[in-house]
């Protein structure tokens, strides 16, 4: 085993003693493993960086929860199609809550943009929510101060609102909101709770909003707009099987033909999650190719020095065989030094584009650790570049004749 080490030891400084004799050439060699390692692991970094931010976000959906709408989420083929489907109404959420047993949590929303105000502050494009006492569950909306709506706000269409944290602030600054009435629109709405911190979805916040008793919506703003019903159950392994039981509900309530196409759109967070994941393959793979071609060029070059390397040293290889060397020993010499030249490369592809991940990331407010599994794939990528690249010269160098190679000039 001493042995071995010892041989390793002695190959990595002559190895390194090559290199720093022809320190241009050597380096002008390293450049092209370094721009294809440093262009995969930038691109590497900043995906990772975007499918952290992209997961955490779509994980505020919900696992378990399906929402009924009039458009997909992701939209195939004639727009057309879904645009002139009937919108969702009342009558299907009032269905779907007698019906639908195996949702745990039912709520149906409806949505509304108008002017909040409380004293002399006033906001517009203001998003008012009506909904029911389930919306808590089912959009993991719990109130950080005060109470949520309960269901005698809703059956009885009670002027109470439950204010996201941001708009809260907005409207109160330093002043306690529970209990002070606010106006939307041209109503007065009285304060009962502040919702917990969600911070933003892509950009858009989540907390600049107010929840109103659905019936005190409709009733303010009319009860012809369409609706989303949100639906939950607490147990994942009954999802497929609750989302058979809306299909059936609605089809027979909005009266759909057998054999005719759904009008409604049953939406889940996978729905997202698979698109996601089919542009960033994509990405992925347009990322690999670059790579891999500036790898390939760069394997090209250290194939090309290394045959120089060889002819230049071919009386050096003689006199190593004339004193016992084996072909092994001279086949190992030289492919350590091409992977050697790969690995500078690779590290300092490694180092650079990790950096350069983390700057983009940090012009989109993003952040990411330390990916031991970039860190992999760029050495890996650049040892088996060295390999590969200097497996044909080193072979050639263990291949020569030491008599003739004595004698070359």
């Amino acid at each position: 085993m001493l042995i071995v080490f010892s041989r390793i030891n002695e190959y990595l400084l002559m190895a390194w003693q090559a290199l720093r004799a022809h320190k241009l050439r050597s380096f002008l060699t390293t450049l092209g493993i370094f721009i294809g390692v440093s262009t995969i692991i930038t691109i590497f970094t900043t995906i990772q960086g975007l499918n952290q931010y992209v997961y955490g976000q779509l994980s505020n959906i919900g696992a378990n929860t399906v929402y009924v709408q009039k458009y997909p989420w992701v939209i195939k083929g004639d727009f057309w199609r879904y645009r002139n489907r009937k919108n969702i109404t009342y009558k299907e959420y009032l269905a779907l809550k007698k019906r639908c047993t195996l949702a745990d949590y039912i709520s149906p929303e409806v949505f509304a943009v108008k002017r909040v105000g409380y004293r002399g502050e006033k906001f517009d494009n203001i998003f008012i929510m009506g909904s029911n006492e389930n919306y808590k569950e089912t959009a993991n909306a719990y109130p950080e101060v005060g109470r949520f709506l309960t269901e005698l706000d809703v059956r009885n269409n009670h002027r109470v609102a439950v204010l996201g944290a941001e708009l809260a602030d907005k409207l109160f600054k330093h002043e306690n909101p529970l209990g002070k009435r606010i106006t939307i629109g041209t109503d007065k709405y009285r304060v009962i709770g502040i919702l917990e911190r969600k911070g933003s979805f892509f950009g858009q916040s989540m907390d600049n909003y107010a929840i109103v008793p659905i019936g005190s919506f409709r009733r303010v703003y009319g009860g012809h707009r369409g609706l989303r019903i949100a639906l939950m159950t607490t147990q994942p392994e009954r999802l497929e099987d609750m989302k058979d039981q809306i299909r059936g509900i609605l089809r027979q309530v909005r009266k759909n033909k057998p054999g005719q196409d759904d009008d409604f759109a049953i939406n889940q967070q996978d729905m997202l999650t698979d698109l996601y994941r089919q542009l960033t393959s994509t990405l992925y793979a347009i990322v690999f190719v670059i790579g891999f071609i500036s790898l390939v060029v760069g394997g090209i070059g250290i194939m090309n020095i290394m045959m120089v390397s060889v002819t230049e040293r071919t009386r050096e290889i003689g006199i190593r065989k004339a004193i016992g060397a084996t072909r092994r020993n001279i086949l190992s010499q030289f492919l350590i030094e091409a992977v050697i030249i790969a690995s500078i490369g690779g590290f300092g592809g490694i180092a650079v584009g990790y950096a350069a991940g983390l700057l983009i990331l940090s012009q989109m407010d993003l952040t990411i650790g330390v990916s031991l599994l970039s860190i992999a794939v760029g050495f890996g990528f650049s040892t088996m570049v060295g390999v590969l690249a200097g497996f044909f010269p080193a072979y050639r160098a263990s291949r020569l004749n030491p008599i003739d190679s004595l004698r070359y000039e």
